[in-house]
């Protein structure tokens, strides 16, 4: 059984279909890009993965469990984790801090009592500390950890992101066009930190534009095209697919 089941998503905005009967499933283990063209319905797709949406019509089945009816914030305690292509960082607190925050997904005290540093929750908020710079030297960024957000390079705040995501502990991480603003070597380190955090055994389901960044990590790709699936398959195969090489190229 796949981690990840789309089947027949659909979604519209009045009498726009942005969405339409999308299907595609990740396994285990893979990272696995979502591609196509700008208004392609990327975006609107990982909305209604994550549940930010409901669909029109289709299911998505995440561990066996259909997402009917769920919220955010449940579908994210069963292990799906996301990054947004706008970096959502807090720019007051420290990169441990940000990570920190990740993990009180996990925790039993919550967010609010750690906040206020209610006496019951200072063993847990150890052992949270102890992870998030785990986390942080397990992505080769311990140098950062007692560094203000607002202060660090812009792929270095992406890298603290993702950190904050492996945080939640999740099975499958969506990251939503993880090289948006990066150089060519940001992008290449982000590319390295995504494959190492495959290994450690979190599936990867990506939207990303960078179409050598795209090639160069993936297992396997679908194509989007004004809403509809055109292609997928492993990265040699889409890039020789007419229909690829025509809405990408021209004819």
């Amino acid at each position: 059984m796949a981690l990840l089941e789309v089947d027949s998503l659909r979604r519209c905005f009045g009498g726009l279909v942005a969405v339409k009967d999308v299907s595609f499933a990740v396994e285990k283990g893979v990272i696995k890009a979502v591609i196509g063209p700008n208004g392609a319905g990327k975006t609107t797709l990982f909305n209604l993965i994550s549940r930010a949406l409901a669909p029109t019509a289709g299911r998505v089945r995440f561990d066996g469990c259909d997402l009917q009816g769920k919220k955010p914030h449940q579908v994210a305690s069963m292990g799906m984790a996301r990054t947004f292509q706008n970096i959502e960082m807090f720019s007051g607190m420290t990169a441990l801090e940000n990570v920190m925050v990740g993990c009180h997904v996990r925790s039993r005290a919550g967010f609010l009592a750690s906040m206020f540093a209610l006496p019951w929750t200072r063993p847990e908020e150890r052992k949270i500390r102890e992870r998030s710079l785990a986390l942080l030297d397990l992505l080769g960024l311990a140098d950062l950890a007692d560094k203000e957000a607002a202060g660090l390079a812009f792929g270095q705040q992406r890298a603290v992101e993702f950190a904050r995501a492996l945080a939640m502990e999740p099975t499958l991480l969506l990251l939503d066009e993880p090289a948006a603003g990066l150089n060519i070597y940001e992008t290449a380190e982000v590319g390295r930190l995504i494959t190492r955090i495959r290994d450690l055994g979190v599936t990867i389901l990506l939207v990303e534009h960078d179409m050598s960044l795209v090639m160069e990590i993936s297992d396997e790709i679908v194509v989007l095209s004004f809403g509809q699936v055109i292609a997928q398959g492993p990265p040699q195969a889409i890039q020789q697919d007419p229909d690829v090489v025509r809405i990408y190229l021209g004819e």
